[in-house]
């Protein structure tokens, strides 16, 4: 991954150009514009997953939905370049979550409510499609794993899907999202499975939610209809992150192995304890 923006990047922007941190897929620096600071994604070429998308014009769309929401940064324009889409948006002071998982409830919970924008759809048939090119005995493990679809009927509503700690902002108590190259139309339990991942949560933090943790998040979550629908999706909202997490480690990720056996402990835990069908 390089280190120094394009030269026909640099022309947008006559500041310092700083390389930034925790992007596992695209290149990010931050630069001084002026009397503004900056952030520039360059998204890589290859930057889709099976479960993930990366797309800079479904992220452009969310970015000026959420104007003025104070949930996500401001100012977003799209560039596209030589070297690929590019994204340029506000830099936000603060540093990625650590601790205290209530505002990141409550965060989460105003995100929910607001009236989605028109953006694709969570598609069931992408389940099918996370395996693929997996093999061995884990992959056969993670196959015999996949629980049945929940019948329990969701709502639409926006969802980040990618809200771990690295895209979680604080700021003087203020938590913005940020990394919106992968959101969608679906049930909210989505983000809450993916903030309590423990796969997510060791490769974004180093380490999973304490018990405490998770009942003080969960506490928090102001909709108790998501609430309660939860238990029954977790089975399969686990099963996807656990197979993305081999879907990586194949591709010679190392910290997603141990991601993965982490991740099927949770839906091993969540399938014991899923309620029956309403």
């Amino acid at each position: 991954m390089m280190r120094d923006p394009p030269l026909e990047l640099q022309r947008h922007a006559s500041g310092q150009w700083q390389p930034l941190e925790g992007g596992r897929v695209n290149q990010l620096w931050r630069v001084r514009d002026g009397n503004r600071d900056l952030v520039v994604k360059l998204y890589a070429r290859e930057g889709h997953s099976p479960l993930y998308a990366n797309d800079p014009h479904t992220e452009l769309t969310v970015l000026q939905a959420l104007e003025g929401t104070g949930i996500a940064p401001e100012g977003a324009r799209l560039l596209m370049t030589s070297a690929g889409p590019c994204l340029i948006y506000e830099h936000l002071p603060g540093t990625p979550w650590r601790q205290n998982p209530a505002p990141v409830a409550e965060l989460l919970g105003r995100l929910h409510a607001l009236p989605p924008p028109r953006l694709p759809q969570i598609i069931q048939a992408w389940d099918e499609d996370i395996l693929a090119g997996c093999t061995g005995p884990e992959a056969d493990q993670l196959r015999a794993l996949r629980p049945q679809a929940s019948a329990v009927s969701s709502p639409v509503a926006l969802v980040h899907r990618d809200p771990v700690p690295g895209n979680i902002i604080v700021d003087n108590g203020t938590l913005r999202l940020i990394d919106w190259q992968c959101p969608a139309l679906g049930d909210p339990c989505e983000d809450m499975v993916t903030f309590l991942s423990p796969a997510m949560q060791f490769l974004y933090r180093g380490a999973p939610l304490s018990i405490g943790e998770e009942a003080a998040f969960l506490a928090a979550y102001p909709h108790k209809e998501t609430l309660a629908r939860l238990p029954h999706l977790r089975p399969m909202l686990h099963w996807r992150i656990a197979a993305h997490c081999l879907w990586r480690a194949h591709r010679g990720h190392a910290d997603y192995a141990t991601a993965l056996g982490l991740e099927l402990a949770a839906l091993t835990e969540s399938s014991r304890s899923k309620p029956p069908a309403p």
